[in-house]
């Protein structure tokens, strides 16, 4: 890793909390990266101790209540006097238009995760993550002609329970049945197996139901992007719905693309555009 100043990315979910780096000048975060779970942010230091260079900034996302981002904010001031900017979602950044009802009620995490995926793909695109909450959304490819600048669109999107969420509740609200573990199979014979198919299955409908909506607005068939860390347990029914889907409509095999860390990619997207404009600001007064 370069030696030049770099910004700490931030992504505080439900159960953990990510950090990435940017190194300044660069166009993507470096691949090195942090997952703690909230009990373990007191780790934080030790992770900062090892890097070439300390952060001179912070930008995040926190979708886990403010006490949490107290906690980050004072740790990255205390251990290399770092300010951080939380940021909420908007009307438009790093090329995306967001094209919900009230565009500062959308999930900062989901916006963010949005802007990530869009520096990495110029086609119409589906996004499911699967964490505490599942999250799909659809991203319309680049409308060159009618947008010469590049600007797409935030169309909308689903939110259910994750697969955990769905299990525990399960296993919570109702007096017979456990959380269940074991393997998900086309036909179930035992209970565990009948519940892990049936979470599984209502997670790969409500993707592929996107899919093929996003197919029908948008008259392009997207791409499908996922991550999270519920994808192990619903892994096999998207990929198998997501070919039948494709063979129905007469489209050649496409693999489902795996993204590691969509809102730290995103992050990154923001600081360089943030970067780029202060840089334009600074070059005009000069001039």
């Amino acid at each position: 890793m370069s030696t030049h100043d770099t910004t700490l990315l931030i992504d505080a979910g439900n159960t953990r909390v990510k950090f990435g780096l940017l190194v300044r000048g660069a166009a993507q975060r470096e691949p090195l990266s942090l997952a703690l779970a909230h009990a373990e942010l007191d780790r934080l230091p030790e992770w900062l101790a090892t890097l070439p260079a300390q952060p001179v900034a912070g930008v995040g996302v926190n979708v886990a209540g403010e006490a949490l981002a107290r906690r980050i904010d004072a740790l990255l001031e205390r251990h290399c006097g770092t300010p951080s900017r939380w940021v909420r979602s908007s009307t438009r950044a790093a090329g995306v238009l967001n094209l919900y009802d009230e565009p500062v009620q959308l999930g900062s995490d989901r916006w963010v995760a949005l802007l990530g995926l869009a520096a990495r793909t110029h086609h119409a695109a589906v996004l499911a993550s699967f964490g505490t909450a599942t999250t799909i959304d659809t991203l319309g490819p680049v409308q060159s002609t009618l947008q010469p600048e590049g600007v797409r669109r935030f169309e909308g999107g689903l939110i259910l329970p994750g697969p955990d969420l769905m299990l525990r509740s399960l296993a919570n609200g109702t007096a017979q049945l456990p959380y269940a573990e074991g393997d998900v199979t086309a036909l179930p014979r035992n209970t565990h197996a009948a519940i892990r198919s049936g979470v599984a299955a209502a997670q790969a409908g409500a993707v592929l139901r996107q899919w093929q909506v996003a197919h029908e607005a948008l008259q392009v068939a997207p791409q499908l992007y996922c991550t999270g860390g519920g994808w192990p347990l619903v892994a096999d029914e998207v990929k198998t719905g997501l070919a039948r889907c494709r063979a129905a409509a007469r489209l050649a095999p496409e693999a489902v693309h795996w993204l590691d860390a969509p809102v730290l990619d995103g992050l990154a997207s923001l600081a360089c555009e943030t970067a780029a404009k202060s840089a334009s600001h600074t070059a005009g007064n000069g001039a």
